[in-house]
Formats: structure tokens, C-alpha cells, sequence
């Protein structure tokens, strides 16, 4: 199979860099951050006709470095180098800034909601990674401080069924988190160590049994799950689970990869470069799950005029891709079979 990404829609009105999308869950709104202290909020449709729905600008002094809509579209939260987290709730027509949430000593790169919405997790460069219970009322409660890592933390992302949390960072690591149901205290349960510099975004396939890490080593790295008592004979400490590495995608990219993202309606993974270009991979028919291998199907040369930062899939309309960039331009593309 091959493909073509082609461009759909260029969104303009964010002044300086674009650090971050995020997908409504119902897949017909887009939000956008940057380097202008906004958030924009774009409705999608269909071919060139997407437009603004509204800027909110209020919430942040520095930066808008990332956004994540919660699974029931209700709340947008905002991560700012001002180490503060905003959270947007639609009411009455509109959105709001109902809670800030302080705490990180420093600018928070990464924001993610848990799949039941009942928890927050936020990184920063203060080399920390939190979780946040969400309760009613706006009322959010400091779960834990995890200090696994050794340098900045890029980005966090939950498992997409479980509440497991994923971390990637500086220190050229990815760490797994979860609750001890004994003592309700979270714990570092895993490190995904292969990567030979900076780890800088990671995206769990949607079965959640797979990972794929993206860095600045140039490399795409799939990790699989294995689980105690395994037929692959694959050693799983403490009775849980580890996430091996199982493929390295290599020779593709010429630039760091800043970031990538696994489609759960195609399965297609995309990546954000620094050399500009947008690569689709596909793994190929009659892959072994544990030594898979995929191939590059598209590659959009110069699809920004700089570094791009984040690509994020569509939820719901197949093959439809946001991109944003140092350029100051936010990007929709639709992927064609040829």
C-alpha cells in the first residue's frame, strides 16, 4: 500500500510558533497553542472550509506550550512555560477558564487527561511529572509528584484503556507509572531505555500493547507488551508487565523528530521532523508482532517552512491529520490511497 498526504486547509492567525494541536473527541473541532499566549479554537469541515470558533487568550502569561481536550469534549486543559496548567470548561455557550492549576516550578511542556477523566497528568522542565485528581465543582487535588527522571520531561500520554502513564524525556527515557492498589500511591513500573538522546513524544497504538517513541536520535522506536508467563519466554519482573523494544525505524528522517502520533482507525503512524517534513509508516502485511516491520508510505517534503512540532490524527474522520510548525501555521491534510 501506498499513499499520498495531501494538503487540505492552512489555519493562519496564530502570531510566532505553534507548539501543539489537539483533536475534539467528536473529531469536528481543532484547538491550537503558541508561542502568542492563545489558544484558537477551529471548527473542521470538509476540504478548505475550516474556520476560527473563538481565541481564548486570558489564561496564560508566557507561552501556551501544549492543550488536551478530556474524552467528553467538555474541558480543553492548557500547559504554559508560566508552569502553570489552564483549564477551559464550555458553558453556556462558551469557554471559560475555570481553574489554574499551580505548582511546577518551572515551564510545563505536556498535558494529558486519563481515559475515564477522573485524572490529569502534566510534566515540566523542572524534571517532574504530576497526577491530578479531577473532582467535581472544578476542583483539582495533587495525586502525586513522580521525580523517575533526570532531566526535563517532554511529554505525557495515558494508555488508552488502562491508567497506566507514560513519560518521555531529556534523560533519553520513556517511564511507566501506576497506582499501587495497596497503598494508593503511584510508582515508577518500567523504563523504556534504547533511544540515545532525547525522547521528545511517544504514542500508544490503540490496543494500548504497543508503544511507538520518537527522538532526537532520528529514530522511531515500537515497543510490545509482554505480560507474565508470556510464550515469547520474555522476562516480566514484579508480576505486571514490560514494553520491549521490538523494532527501530531508522534512516528516514534527517532532523530530530519532535513528535509522532498512532492513528487507532487506520493504524498509521505519523511524524513531525525537524527537517520539515511529515513521513507516514505502515506496518507491512504478514509482520511479526515481535520483530514488526513498517514501511514509510508518504513523505511530505517541506509540508512547513520550519520545524514542525506536532502532528496529531484525527479521531473519528479517517486519514485526516493536523500539523503545526515554527512557521506560525497550523495544517490540516487528508490521506488518499494511490
Amino acid at each position: 500500500m501506498t499513499g499520498k498526504l495531501k494538503a487540505i486547509c492552512t489555519l493562519k492567525g496564530h502570531t510566532g510558533i505553534v507548539w501543539n494541536t489537539s483533536w475534539h473527541p467528536k473529531g469536528l473541532m481543532l484547538a491550537s497553542c503558541g508561542e502568542d499566549k492563545t489558544i484558537r479554537l477551529w471548527n473542521y469541515k470538509d476540504g478548505d472550509k475550516s474556520t476560527l470558533k473563538c481565541l481564548l487568550a486570558d489564561g496564560h502569561q508566557r507561552t501556551v506550550r501544549a492543550i488536551a481536550w478530556s474524552h467528553c469534549g467538555q474541558s480543553l486543559a492548557s500547559a504554559s512555560f508560566d508552569a502553570t496548567i489552564a483549564i477551559w470548561d464550555y458553558k453556556s455557550g462558551q469557554f471559560e477558564c475555570n481553574a489554574t492549576l499551580e505548582g511546577h516550578e518551572n515551564e510545563v511542556k505536556s498535558v494529558a487527561w486519563s481515559r475515564s477523566g477522573s485524572m490529569l497528568a502534566t510534566c515540566s522542565r523542572d524534571k517532574s511529572v504530576w497526577v491530578w485528581e479531577v473532582w467535581e465543582d472544578n476542583e483539582y487535588e495533587c495525586a502525586a509528584v513522580l521525580n523517575a527522571h533526570s532531566q526535563d520531561v517532554k511529554k505525557v500520554v495515558w494508555h488508552p484503556h488502562e491508567d497506566i502513564l507514560a513519560s518521555a524525556s531529556y534523560d533519553n527515557s520513556v517511564k511507566l507509572y501506576m497506582e499501587d492498589a495497596s497503598d494508593k500511591e503511584w510508582t515508577c513500573v518500567g523504563t523504556l531505555s534504547s533511544h540515545t538522546s532525547t525522547v521528545w513524544s511517544l504514542a500508544f497504538d490503540k490496543t494500548g500493547d504497543r508503544i511507538v517513541t520518537s527522538s532526537d536520535d532520528r529514530t522511531l522506536k515500537i515497543w510490545q507488551k509482554y505480560l507474565p508467563g508470556n510464550p515469547e519466554g520474555i522476562s516480566v519482573k514484579d508480576g505486571n508487565f514490560v514494553y520491549k523494544c521490538v523494532c527501530t525505524i531508522s534512516g528516514f528522517h534527517t532532523r530530530p523528530i519532535y513528535d509522532v502520533t498512532w492513528c487507532h482507525l487506520t493504524d498509521l503512524i505519523a511524524t513531525a521532523c525537524g527537517d520539515n517534513s511529515i513521513r507516514i509508516f505502515k506496518e507491512e502485511d504478514l509482520s511479526d508482532r515481535n520483530q514488526p516491520s513498517f514501511s514509510c508510505i508518504s513523505h511530505v517534503n517541506e509540508a512547513h517552512l520550519q520545524d514542525i512540532n506536532s502532528v496529531q490524527w484525527n479521531p473519528v474522520v479517517k486519514g485526516v491529520l493536523a500539523s503545526c510548525s515554527d512557521d506560525g501555521m497550523v495544517k490540516i491534510w487528508k490521506m488518499e490511497s494511490t
